[in-house]
């Protein structure tokens, strides 16, 4: 396949991630919470979304996975390594983030939540272990949107590299002494 139509498929994938991310975690999630007055509704509309963008966010890491297969299959081994061993682990790293916050503790937060009654009053207990799993998840998508912001300006650079070929391997040679 073309490199720069590759080039452009992952920019392409890597926006549509990144920008899913953001938009659920720092704007539709908490906007839910400030408009509605149902917290529980809140909680379970915005718990939709997340689970949407978790299966979105493996979706996104698997075909950026097999696009950088693509894309590099013809360069020397060396240069692959050079360009594409830090895009591969934010990848990675943000397909690791999902793992851990959806389908480890977010299933953890769901069995707490049942426990509650139907109005979603919880005993100060399963409060407590429930608020620090809530924040453990926090932290994590925090952390999953600040690899997002670096594979975003890494894709850049990554996908002109591929791109246009101008790439010296003369050059890497000399930056890595």
């Amino acid at each position: 396949m073309n490199p720069i139509i590759l080039a452009r498929l992952r920019l392409l994938i890597v926006t549509l991630w990144v920008g899913s991310l953001w938009t659920i975690g720092y704007l539709a999630a908490p906007t839910l919470f400030a408009t509605l007055t149902d917290r529980v509704l809140a909680g379970s509309i915005a718990g939709s979304l997340f689970r949407v963008e978790a299966w979105l966010s493996l979706f996104c890491a698997g075909a950026l996975i097999v696009l950088q297969v693509f894309a590099v299959r013809d360069q020397p081994l060396r240069l692959r390594l050079r360009l594409h061993q830090a895009w591969l682990a934010l990848v990675l790293g943000m397909l690791l983030c999902t793992l851990i916050g959806y389908f480890a503790i977010q299933p953890l937060m769901a069995g707490l939540r049942s426990l509650a009654g139907p109005d979603g009053v919880m005993a100060a207990d399963i409060k407590a272990r429930f608020g620090m799993l809530h924040g453990l998840a926090s932290a994590i998508y925090l952390f999953q949107s600040l690899l997002a912001a670096l594979l975003m300006f890494r894709t850049g650079l990554v996908g002109e590299g591929v791109s246009n070929k101008n790439i010296d391997t003369k050059d890497i040679d000399s930056t890595s002494s």
